[in-house]
């Protein structure tokens, strides 16, 4: 299994498909991954195959890391285009979150203040106001929406904890455009039962869903590592154009990444 475990606190630059040349933070463990979520497309690999032995790394671990880091990337006249919550599981699951974001929002304007600072997150904490007050801050906050049919985030997102969609679509709303709704489309099947989610019985109402969540744009994007599950498929460029041009005919700034 080639799937991927990223070093803590800092990692990259990498080159993103949406963000750039992008600087990682992981919250997360650097021998394991801690997710809220156990999707069946996850890069990271399946919760139980990834358990960490670690604990999270600290808040002054993390902005003493990014310092070095970012002292290191000015010295040396590197370019960066954003700096990126991401890593092995849900950003969010941080005790400390707010007061980290706090932290790198604040070092980005020391180093590198054209840089966005960014997340990548599966939502699912966004009920904790002190996450919803650091996803504020945030100049792009990446939000996981994958569908809005129970059955299909049971069987593909796989949520670990309490999971209350509609409660966190009113969050979402609550952002008021702050955001980016993410959506994984792809094909194939899981435990024989088919995942396809780029036909309108999937499309239309979580289209509608966006429609009221109202987010400032939505990153389409299709499966682009090796999976977990080896039954999954990518879904067409043609696929992901469609989608594209049903967002934009509402209104909403879209675009696909395969």
């Amino acid at each position: 299994m080639s799937t991927i475990i990223y070093p803590a606190p800092i990692f990259g630059p990498v080159t993103s498909r949406r963000l750039g040349r992008s600087l990682g933070v992981n919250l997360l463990p650097a021998d394991g991954k801690v997710c809220s979520f156990d999707c069946v497309y996850c890069e990271c690999g399946l919760n139980v195959e990834r358990r960490p032995r670690e604990d999270m790394p600290t808040r002054p671990r993390i902005a003493s890391a990014l310092r070095e880091r970012l002292l290191c990337m000015k010295t040396a006249g590197e370019q960066l285009d954003a700096i990126t919550f991401s890593g092995n599981g849900e950003p969010t699951s941080h005790p400390d979150f707010e007061g980290i974001v706090d932290d790198v929002i604040a070092l980005r304007g020391e180093f590198f203040p054209a840089a966005k600072v960014c997340l990548l997150t599966n939502s699912t904490h966004l009920g904790k106001d002190s996450v919803f007050r650091a996803v504020q801050k945030i100049d792009k906050a990446c939000l996981k929406l994958d569908t809005v049919n129970p059955d299909y985030i049971r069987l593909v997102d796989r949520p670990q904890t309490r999971y209350d969609l509609a409660k966190l679509i009113e969050r979402m709303k609550q952002l008021s455009g702050r955001c980016v709704i993410q959506t994984m489309f792809m094909k194939g099947t899981v435990d024989g039962v088919s995942v396809d989610n780029t036909g309108d019985e999937y499309v239309l109402p979580w289209l509608e869903t966006v429609r009221e969540i109202a987010p400032s744009a939505v990153d389409i994007y299709t499966i682009s590592r090796e999976t977990p599950l080896k039954t999954l498929q990518k879904a067409s460029t043609e696929e992901l154009d469609r989608i594209v041009q049903l967002v934009r005919a509402a209104g909403i700034d879209a675009h696909a990444f395969g």
